[in-house]
């Protein structure tokens, strides 16, 4: 289960209610912080989770897939990819459905027509889909609720998600449910970290948690199962605002250059092959200096921080911009090339070194020892771990499997 933005520093203060999840704690293991992987944005992270790999090698740098328009045009981002053709590594839902486990996912990401997803209630649902049919006729939602889904109240969405994972839990009993609650970050991307809107929303993430528990009673499978509560990235506020697009257009390199912002680091992409490195060169000079970027990494850079390179990665950018505490990118072509927002604001997007990216991790149940303070862990680890409880093996992957989480029993 992913609370999306939960940052560790959240769940260390004692005074944030989140009772069902600190009860979790006591009785199985936890991590102090968990560092996700660059960049800190909810696909690529959440296609770590489930494959313990870096972006360098699944291939998610946005939440969606980049495409490159005609010469000098824009880069967008394209969310509706299947997942066959997004993500470019084997996942453990993959693995266990072909071991003859069945799957599941509700609101996970990267994952849209996943061929092997037993029962889905995806992020975008359909009256079509097996699960919402299913749905429909316990009442729980209706034909006219699901076609206008997409533009309903984010915290309406969370509550249907969290009766369609409900749902699956009690009429289907899946080996592996991936379930992903959106409300946390989207209430921190509008009222900022570390405030009473963000802790509401925290809480009422929990209480959902609580349901998701109390499911597992009411299909008889509590004593079998294992609950792993995590949360993508982290979360900071920020109070200025840097608009790179619109420096690039204020130097002459409208059309040359483009600019995605990802929060707290922003991807450069160079849009014309004419002239290629010299327009490289005066993107660089035009955003080298600039108020609240701190640095920019280059492909030489690229591996340490887990990214691919340009050259041998079409989705890769020809530059990274990291944004300065209390600043953010945005994607504008007009206004200020640096202002300050009337309101805090929250993002994520920063280097998975910043404190405040740090996610959670929290483990209980079914193969989970009693008592484990696993300290600060990678999400990398959590794929292989995963498997681990499965009674499977990833292999070929980055992470490793959390050891000293695991009882005796589930570590054979």
């Amino acid at each position: 289960m992913s609370m999306d933005g939960f940052a560790a520093y959240a769940l260390r203060d004692p005074t944030v209610a989140v009772p069902n999840l600190r009860r979790l704690m006591r009785e199985g293991g936890h991590a102090d912080t968990m560092q996700p992987v660059n960049p800190t944005v909810t696909w690529p992270n959440h296609t770590t989770l489930v494959t313990g790999v870096t972006p360098e090698r699944h291939g998610l740098l946005y939440n969606g897939a980049p495409v490159r328009g005609q010469e000098g045009e824009p880069v967008t981002v394209q969310p509706h990819v299947e997942k066959e053709k997004l993500v470019r590594f084997k996942t453990v839902y993959d693995l266990a459905y072909r071991a003859g486990l069945t799957t599941s996912e509700v609101d996970w990401v990267a994952i849209e027509k996943a061929p092997t997803i037993t029962w889905s209630f995806s992020e975008w649902p359909s009256v079509d889909g097996v699960v919402e049919r299913e749905m429909m006729a316990a009442g729980l939602v209706t034909a006219d609720e699901l076609r206008g889904f997409a533009k309903a109240p984010i915290t309406w969405r969370d509550e249907i998600w969290t009766e369609a994972a409900e749902h699956i839990i009690v009429q289907h009993k899946p080996n592996l449910m991936l379930f992903h609650l959106l409300n946390t970050d989207s209430v921190q991307h509008s009222y900022g970290a570390r405030t009473l809107a963000a802790y509401t929303a925290l809480a009422l993430a929990d209480a959902r948690l609580g349901r998701i528990i109390d499911a597992t009673r009411r299909a008889g499978i509590y004593p079998q199962t294992t609950f792993i509560v995590v949360s993508d990235h982290g979360f900071k506020t920020y109070d200025r605002i840097i608009r790179p697009n619109v420096i690039l257009k204020d130097k002459g390199l409208a059309g040359q250059a483009w600019v995605i912002p990802e929060g707290g680091t922003a991807m450069l992409y160079v849009t014309r092959n004419s002239g290629r490195d010299a327009i490289l060169k005066a993107a660089t000079e035009a955003l080298t200096g600039v108020e609240g970027i701190v640095q920019i990494l280059t492909p030489a850079q690229y591996a340490q921080y887990g990214l691919p390179l340009p050259t041998a990665e079409e989705r890769m950018s020809d530059l990274v911009l990291a944004a300065a505490p209390g600043y953010a990118f945005n994607g504008a072509t007009t206004g200020d090339a640096v202002s300050k927002t009337e309101t805090g604001r929250g993002a994520h997007g920063y280097l998975s070194t910043d404190e405040d990216m740090g996610a959670i991790f929290v483990a209980s149940g079914n193969g989970i020892r009693r008592g484990a303070n696993l300290g600060r862990i990678r999400n990398l680890d959590v794929a292989p771990t995963i498997a681990t409880l499965l009674g499977l093996r990833l292999d070929g992957i980055q992470g490793h499997v959390l050891s000293g989480l695991l009882s005796e029993g589930a570590r054979q």
